[in-house]
């Protein structure tokens, strides 16, 4: 098969199409002969060397694709060669098949087809984890979603809107703002031009939002702290601006509120299928009654990864960007 590797460390020339051996599917797992893959900032940061893949994955890039079952390990039941699924994955979408562990497999959702399904497994199980089952948004609630018109931003939009909580965002543009509105958001800032500490102090007559989910880290940790209302949690899923900075107890004691940090890849296969199995009860759903949909920006031959990594790191997007095979 032929798969996206990287020689060495680098920009988007780094990647590079190749030979590569096929993968052979282990206890638990099964083949996929992959249709697409989605592009995501992890893919980014495992390009320039700082992101390895955890102990046994894939040494390719690729946190999720779709595709057809071609061939099924030792020990897996429930699928059958020939389903069409999408998959959660800790590497190695960026190729023409992938193994993938058979508790981290979805079927297609109704209406969604083959190529656009792989916009969904990364976003929906970081979304549905870190703002549903670890900060529990509830209806009524305020959700802030830093980078409203990303990937995680327009399906954590859409999601929190489903359940009937209010939903603020910040996006750098007023293209990139409607695009959010026109999903639903309630609030929107420009975090060019506005401080979004205020904008939600006004926009909740000082209460504040009740859960943030935040992809810049180190360098809004401060302010986010501030926005966060009584009893207020704050979730961090990227480090886009900083990995460090200074927490004030103080604050977060007089809020009564928690911080949590966490990551998809480097969980355990039994977390993972936790998850995947809480989206497809709860996600699956809603996307199958129209009330939730994927954002797909473009799709990109997966040989052209070059210019999809480009086009992330230039954030002239809105929603997912996929390679197709």
């Amino acid at each position: 098969m032929h798969a996206i590797t990287i020689p060495e460390p680098g920009g988007p020339e780094a990647l590079v199409w190749a030979e590569v051996p096929d993968p052979v599917p282990g206890e638990g797992e099964v083949l996929v002969d992959v249709a697409a893959a989605g592009v995501n900032r992890a893919d980014v940061l495992q390009r320039q060397g700082h992101y390895p893949p955890p102990p046994g994955a894939s040494p390719y890039a690729g946190l999720e694709c779709s595709g057809r079952i071609s061939a099924l390990g030792p020990g897996v039941t429930g699928w059958a060669v020939g389903d069409e699924v999408c998959a959660l994955l800790a590497g190695g979408g960026y190729a023409e098949k992938v193994a993938v562990p058979s508790g981290q497999l979805l079927p297609l959702p109704e209406g969604v087809d083959l190529v656009t399904a792989a916009a969904l497994p990364e976003v929906t199980a970081t979304v549905w984890s870190n703002v549903f089952m670890i900060s529990h948004l509830r209806p009524g609630e305020t959700l802030l979603a830093h980078g409203g018109s990303s990937g995680i931003g327009t399906m954590a939009i859409q999601l929190a809107k489903a359940v009937g909580a209010r939903v603020a965002v910040t996006a750098g543009g007023p293209e990139k703002l409607a695009a959010c509105q026109e999903l639903g958001a309630d609030i929107l800032i420009d975090y060019r031009e506005q401080d979004f500490v205020e904008e939600i102090r006004r926009a909740t007559d000082g209460a504040g939002a009740d859960v943030i989910l935040d992809i810049v880290g180190a360098k809004y940790l401060a302010r986010n702290l501030e926005t966060l209302a009584l009893n207020g949690r704050l979730a961090i899923i990227g480090l886009q601006g900083g990995v460090k900075a200074e927490l004030n107890l103080a604050t977060l004691l007089s809020k009564s509120a928690a911080v949590t940090a966490t990551g998809l890849r480097g969980r355990s296969l039994a977390q993972k299928s936790a998850i995947i199995a809480a989206v497809r009860e709860h996600v699956w759903p809603l996307i199958g009654g129209g009330q939730v949909r994927p954002i797909v920006h473009s799709t990109i031959p997966m040989r052209e990864a070059p210019e999809a990594h480009r086009l992330l790191e230039s954030s002239a997007h809105v929603g997912k960007i996929l390679l197709t095979t």
